[in-house]
């Protein structure tokens, strides 16, 4: 290794190739599991709160406004409906975005926020 500066970069990349190797196979053998709890599906038993995640990034995380977006407290539950279902022209709120059962506990449970 005196003589030769390059052998220790060698072993260092053969040592990070190796673990990358063993850490997906580790990834490959959790993949049924990782794969269910975060699959994105909804169901309608759901009370809202996890579907509001989607409206922290703009909304701020307790809704009250953020650089990006209004304040979503103190909205009528039907506008949180329609602008979730139809969108609002000109906004990153498009059509579509959530379906109407989603939509519905959204809007029921920011209509709890205070």
């Amino acid at each position: 290794m005196r003589n030769n500066p390059i052998v220790p970069y060698i072993l260092i990349m053969a040592f990070g190739i190796g673990l990358i190797f063993f850490m997906s196979l580790q990834g490959a053998e959790d993949k049924k599991e990782i794969a269910g709890e975060g699959s994105g599906e909804t169901t309608e038993t759901d009370d809202g709160s996890a579907l509001v995640q989607t409206c922290i990034g703009c909304h701020g995380g307790d809704l009250a406004g953020g650089a990006a977006a209004p304040s979503l407290q103190g909205l009528e539950a039907d506008r949180i409906v329609d602008v979730l279902t139809n969108g609002i022209e000109g906004t990153p709120m498009v059509a579509g975005m959530k379906n109407e059962a989603e939509a519905k506990a959204i809007a029921e449970y920011i209509s709890t926020l205070e």
